[in-house]
């Protein structure tokens, strides 16, 4: 059923018509924006951190391997430049439109659970010892041995915000999703075993493992953090796409579920349209003939009368 089409659905032919009809949908990823906003806005849960608990707190204070700028690069913006590539191939607005709004429901919803998460966590971060420490001076509680950070407070604040990774969950909501689409779009399951399709699809899922554990080797994050944001941003990526695109696996899998019901609207109405044409043709037919039996008709009675 992918090769079917009726007529073009180009953004100028029906663009407008899919974006009013997904008004709604818009309106909310504003609102999660503004909501994950929030979350990065308020302070963390302060989670006790004791002396002895300094222990495996201790490593040292690096920079990102990769930078945060990078991973919506990475995780979106290059994920809209294919999807726009195959607009321009294939010209259907309504494959272009799903996989942006479903990319960006992925990421978004993933990056507000994420984010509650931490705030409501406040687990300390590998390198907490020197954030909060930043001279290595150690200052503690004398009854609960908590301890009196002196260091600079957004960096403490960012050092209680280990559970889950960002930069993981963010990136399997992303490149999590791409491997949905790809498997759609290369017809995976067609059970021909083809491995180079297999390892096409698995190409983003090595870059986003490639991105947890650059997490934990900048001492960001323990590893229980990226395996947790991984299994967030893979489990959103997928509900979001299949709300939009059949399976993978399924005849229809090209193109979203939107694509199908059009061609389905489609062909309703042309049927219509051809079944009330046969049915007005069919009247002035019937209506001619009647006409003209009323006509002979008449001919006979006055025949008749002249007799």
């Amino acid at each position: 059923m992918a090769d079917i089409q009726l007529g073009v659905h180009t953004i100028r032919s029906h663009g407008s018509k899919v974006a009013k009809f997904h008004m709604y949908d818009w309106i909310i990823l504003v609102l999660l924006a503004v909501t994950d906003g929030l979350l990065n806005i308020i302070e963390p849960f302060h989670r006790f951190v004791g002396r002895d608990m300094m222990t495996d707190l201790r490593y040292p204070l690096k920079g990102n391997t990769v930078p945060f700028w990078a991973v919506p690069v990475i995780a979106i913006l290059l994920l809209m430049v294919l999807f726009v590539g195959i607009y321009f191939k294939k010209k259907n607005v309504y494959d272009l439109h799903h996989a942006i709004l479903g990319l960006l429901f992925s990421v978004l919803i993933t990056v507000v659970i994420t984010d509650a998460i931490k705030d409501g966590v406040g687990r300390p971060r590998p390198d907490f010892f020197w954030r909060c420490f930043p001279d290595g001076r150690e200052v503690y509680d004398n009854v609960t041995t908590d301890v009196l950070c002196h260091g600079e407070k957004s960096v403490i604040k960012e050092g209680h915000k280990s559970f889950p990774s960002g930069h993981t969950s963010w990136s399997f909501a992303g490149l999590g999703f791409l491997s949905w689409y790809l498997a759609g779009k290369i017809n995976l399951f067609d059970r021909r075993g083809h491995v180079a399709k297999l390892c096409l699809v698995f190409l983003p899922l090595l870059v986003a493992a490639l991105v947890a554990v650059s997490r934990v080797d900048d001492y960001w994050h323990h590893w229980q953090d990226v395996f947790s944001g991984g299994l967030i941003g893979s489990v959103v990526a997928s509900f979001c796409y299949l709300q939009f695109f059949p399976a993978p696996y399924d005849v229809d899998g090209f193109w979203p579920h939107a694509y199908f019901h059009q061609l389905a609207e489609a062909q309703s109405s042309n049927q219509v349209v051809i079944n009330t044409g046969s049915f007005n043709m069919r009247s002035t037919e019937i209506e001619t003939v009647y006409v003209s039996s009323q006509s002979h008709g008449g001919t006979q009675l006055r025949d008749t009368a002249q007799f």
